[in-house]
């Protein structure tokens, strides 16, 4: 049986007249991998920066469950990883972590130990020697990630870990996460949704300071995907006003046109898909691409926080 790790009740924050967060609540289980989804200024760093005792809520409770009971203290447990994370540029990187796996409360000969360790399973074995200065981002990143993870923490945290980095430093943090979580707890923010489904187990969706969806992935996309076509069409007059002609169809239940393409959320996708065709190859229109299946986590993502 999944126990419990992390349980969020009622939590809350509050900068004088605004509240920031309202009231949400949440478990994640261990080993799970979670993602706290929402748009820019949902209220997913101040949610973080209060798990990891950053600032204090206004309201609410916070438990993080070891061995089955909440403890005192929870910071020697948790690793975390913010946004933009700040390095002492002249350190080296294995300077850095032993500094790091001191602080966190390590013996020197276990921050040596868990130094070596983590440059090589970040990637940065043969970096290690040199100054963080001359890191790229997604080097610092990875020096980051290792920081969180010196002491060996039950519940990672990290909030946007991905959002600075180009995309050769995105996939390789995500499979770095990847690797990591089968072995820890993770927790991560992010608004980028291509992200939360390569690697995630639950969601949890935040709009305006307060849940607006949550579950477990394969829950969530069963519960909530839709039939849905997507159309590119010529650019001709004719294969535009044929588009435009299609999204009115009485098997289409919603539509959203943007130029030569549309994507139609329908009652039936093979049924429609034939139809689209048989119409469109009557007409002589020239159709592009189709493709039929369900919508996405982008595609239910969007439709709730702009509900």
């Amino acid at each position: 049986m999944t126990r419990t790790l992390l349980q969020v009740r009622d939590l809350s924050k509050r900068f004088r007249e605004r509240e920031v967060v309202k009231g949400i609540t949440f478990s994640i289980a261990e080993g799970s991998c979670a993602a706290l989804l929402g748009p820019n200024g949902a209220g997913k760093t101040t949610t973080i920066r209060m798990l990891t005792g950053l600032l204090q809520p206004s309201g609410g409770s916070i438990k993080l469950l070891i061995n089955g009971s909440p403890t005192t203290d929870r910071r020697p447990y948790i690793g975390f990883l913010p946004q933009m994370p700040v390095f002492y540029p002249w350190m080296t990187g294995a300077e850095f972590l032993l500094y790091a796996g001191e602080l966190a409360g390590l013996t020197n000969r276990e921050a040596k130990r868990e130094t070596g360790e983590w440059l090589e399973a970040v990637g940065l074995r043969d970096e290690g020697k040199r100054r963080i200065g001359g890191y790229s981002g997604g080097m610092k990143q990875r020096l980051g990630l290792a920081q969180a993870l010196i002491h060996r923490p039950k519940l990672l945290i990290l909030d946007e870990p991905v959002s600075a980095l180009d995309p050769t430093g995105r996939k390789d943090v995500l499979t770095l996460l990847q690797r990591i979580r089968r072995e820890t707890t993770v927790l991560f923010s992010t608004h980028v949704l291509h992200d939360a489904e390569e690697i995630c187990d639950e969601i949890l969706m935040i709009r305006s300071g307060a849940i607006a969806l949550q579950g477990s992935l394969e829950h969530v996309r069963r519960t909530h995907s839709e039939p849905v076509i997507r159309l590119e069409v010529g650019e001709d007059e004719a294969s535009r006003s044929w588009l435009t002609a299609a999204c009115s169809k009485n098997f289409v239940i919603h539509s959203e046109v943007s130029g030569r393409r549309a994507k139609l959320r329908v009652e039936n996708v093979e049924q429609a898909s034939l139809a689209l065709m048989a119409d469109a190859a009557s007409r002589r229109i020239m159709i592009r691409s189709l493709e039929a299946g369900r919508s996405t986590l982008e595609d239910l993502f969007l439709k709730v926080v702009q509900s």
